[in-house]
């Protein structure tokens, strides 16, 4: 906790996650496409009251470097005794993406014009070949997006396609086919990856969303990680303008929905049918503290699925609805600050609550009463700081960020409850009560550094950076501590619980009940590991002439979880990228590339070979003494054998996960506790177990190959291909 509250301490006094990127500007004379040297350049953002103007190299290119991603942007360069003016409006950025324009300059002549149109600048991406796409804050508010869920807007991009996951929860977005656990998400370029299994801690809402940037190839040397892709939100900031935005939509559900027979899914991807509705509100507010100085927005959204489940019991006279409600509530606040024209510091804050009702039944009938009621909690908290200083030839970025999650996925109505499977005389099963019968409870504390630095070095842009990832997970997992009971009723008994009708409880069994079955957790604690990523990465963006520039980078990634049961972990990740863009006119240009990308490990990986695995010793009270049984003679067979590697450490692959032990001639609601049953874990018969890898995990990676070619049509089409 003193951990926490110091690092909390430390963001609020370094201020915040505000990500500052580039702007290229490439001037050229629109009739003979020739690079324009010495035109001064004029950028100006009113929103925030910035302007700023600088002269354009040999190459007719300038860099604006630093800038905030708040407001639009306008280029222009003024008239002059040989040129026209030209300018360009509307110019919006994306976090941890550089941008750059293209303005044609129209000569004068002798002849005089009474009317100058001229297209806009073009939209292709003149700088490198990284392939993506970008939804803009209008398209964010227009497009069509089910419960206002920014992952359904996500499907309508490029490369990017809904997935189905072995779950229900599991993250939807697949980019270039790939596995959706391991797409990875950003906000403002900072990491919002739940690292257990995947997809995003907190669900950033469309209020709080400024464009979304999905990078699918050849993207820059600074993002590693993933063999997938990666989206990237750029969150709402504040301007001098004051704004305001409310809403509220409700879907009714039967009163005026027609009839289906087809299944649906709620936004956690569990599936609703009959009496679904949804009510759903939210409000965001922006505007300036200090005008030109300090801005500020805030976004609160919150959602209420209701939903019915049919409860059917003809045994016990039951046949009824039950309800659930799933509700979801996300809080946003970002400060921006311009201490002065160099520096710059922004502070953001995400807590997200989400708990989703699990309350018996089924969608077409079930015997799961109230009582078995439990729930699903995914809750995070981002807090995340930047600040970033601008020098005469470089730029220096400082990000911290600490983020928590929860994810429980049985929560118990009652805690402390045992689990009852309930069978009549014929052996079948009339009723399930109590506990959800199941732990899963996972926690996740991470803290993120980076430290970014640019140079600009005239044709060279170099950029350098080191990253911390440092995840500790534990986990509550197993059985029910609390003992799980299979019982068989007679007649009698079955018409002594029928009156309690749909409030049957594990308390309304007769103590004289037959137990056919009694387990109970051996392991009612929590396990776990810290994962730390480290990340180093250098790359040089090398402007050849006006028309070429290429991109050399170097990247290395280590993650300690790769250790496995080893003593070394995978170690050699080095991932050299190579990329290159050539301007073929002023509308259209030649991409192409290849990279060497990393993929992480996912914590299931390790936490399953923690969870399934078993030291297979108990503690003998007359020898007082660990003995060890066959469990760990097996393992030492397949070394034997070569099977295992020679120098596999049995007590670094092994560990005591969870096992649930059982007792005969059991009463009901006497079965014995954890701690008497501990002995048991030696003797217990399992049909699988997992060990630690005693090689350590090998990091999975990628070769990426691209070329493509990118066209403007005009001001409103775009036309690219790529060949990945």
């Amino acid at each position: 906790m003193r951990k926490l509250t110091t690092l909390i301490l430390m963001l609020v006094a370094s201020a915040t996650v505000f990500a500052q990127v580039d702007l290229e500007v490439t001037v050229f004379n629109y009739r003979d496409n020739t690079p324009l040297s010495n035109q001064t350049v004029l950028l100006k953002n009113e929103a925030i009251g910035f302007s700023a103007e600088k002269p354009t190299n040999e190459q007719g290119k300038i860099q604006f470097t630093g800038l905030s991603l708040s407001g639009n942007y306008t280029v222009s360069v003024a008239d002059n005794s040989a040129f026209y003016q030209m300018e360009k409006t509307g110019i919006t950025l994306q976090s941890n993406t550089n941008a750059s324009v293209s303005l044609p300059l129209i000569p004068k002549t002798e002849q005089q014009l009474s009317e100058l149109v001229v297209r806009g600048s073009t939209k292709i991406n003149a700088r490198n070949a990284e392939v993506s796409s970008v939804l803009s804050q209008k398209e964010i508010e227009q497009l069509p997006a089910e419960g206002r869920d920014i992952n359904r807007l996500l499907f309508r991009l490029p490369n990017v396609v809904q997935a189905t996951g072995f779950y229900p929860e599991a993250p939807p977005v697949s980019i270039n086919g790939t596995n959706s656990l391991f797409t990875n998400y950003l906000i403002d370029g900072m990491d919002n990856n739940e690292r257990f299994l995947g997809g995003m801690k907190f669900n950033i809402p469309v209020g709080f969303a400024r464009n979304i940037n999905v990078l699918t190839n050849n993207f820059s040397t600074e993002y590693g990680n993933t063999g997938s892709g990666i989206v990237n939100i750029t969150s709402r900031s504040g301007s001098n303008e004051q704004t305001a935005e409310a809403f509220f939509v409700t879907r009714p559900g039967a009163s005026i929905d027609a009839s289906s027979r087809f299944i649906l899914r709620d936004l956690t991807g569990n599936q609703v049918k009959d009496g679904f509705q949804r009510y759903q509100g939210g409000f965001g507010l922006g505007g300036a503290l200090v005008k030109d100085k300090t801005f500020y927005y805030v976004n609160a959204e919150y959602t209420q699925d209701i939903k019915d489940n049919f409860l059917v019991s003809p045994t016990l006279g039951v046949n009824t609805t039950v309800r659930g409600k799933n509700n979801f509530a996300y809080l946003s606040a970002k400060i921006d600050q311009n201490w002065s024209s160099k520096f710059k510091s922004s502070l953001r804050a995400n807590i997200g609550i989400v708990n989703v009702a699990r309350q018996g039944g089924g969608l077409e009938g079930g015997i799961s009463f109230p009582s078995s009621a439990n729930y699903q909690d995914r809750n995070s908290v981002l807090i995340a700081s930047q600040n970033t200083y601008l020098g005469k030839n470089f730029k220096s970025e400082t990000n911290v960020q600490y983020s928590s999650f929860r994810w429980n996925y049985g929560r118990a109505s009652d805690a402390n409850a045992s689990d009852v499977t309930i069978l009549d005389k014929t052996d079948q099963a009339i009723a399930y009560i109590g506990h959800p019968g199941y732990l899963f409870d996972s926690h996740e504390e991470t803290v993120q550094a980076q430290q970014k630095l640019t140079f600009y070095l005239g044709k060279h842009t170099l950029k350098t950076g080191l990253e911390l990832i440092s995840a500790n997970h534990f986990l509550f997992g197993g059985g029910n501590p609390n003992g799980s009971y299979r019982v068989k009723l007679t007649d009698a008994q079955v018409a002594g619980i029928k009156v309690k009708g749909i409030n049957l409880a594990p308390s309304d069994i007769p103590s004289d009940a037959q137990v056919l079955s009694y387990n109970v957790e051996l392991r009612p604690s929590s396990f776990g590991k810290t994962q730390n990523i480290i990340s180093a990465y250098a790359e040089d963006a090398i402007s050849i002439n006006n028309k070429l520039n290429v991109t050399l980078g170097l990247r290395y990634d280590y993650d300690d979880l790769s250790k496995g049961g080893s003593t070394k972990g995978d170690a050699d990740n080095i991932a050299p990228r190579l990329s290159f863009n050539y301007k073929l006119t002023d509308n259209s240009s030649l991409r192409g590339g290849f990279g060497i990308i990393y993929d992480k490990i996912l914590y299931a990986i390790y936490s399953d070979a923690l969870q399934q695995n078993t030291t297979s010793t108990y503690y003998n009270k007359q020898l007082q003494a660990f003995i060890s049984t066959d469990y760990k003679k097996q393992l030492q067979a397949f070394i034997d054998k070569g099977i295992l590697p020679k120098e596999t450490d049995i007590s670094a692959i092994t560990f005591d996960g969870n096992q649930s032990a059982s007792a005969t001639n059991v009463t009901y609601g006497k079965g014995p506790s954890a701690t008497s049953l501990q002995e048991q874990r030696a003797k217990a018969f399992s049909g699988e177990r997992r060990i630690l890898n005693p090689n350590g995990y090998k990091n999975p990676y990628t070769n990426q190959f691209s070329l493509g070619y990118q066209k403007q049509l005009n001001e409103k089409q775009l036309f690219y291909v790529d060949f990945v």
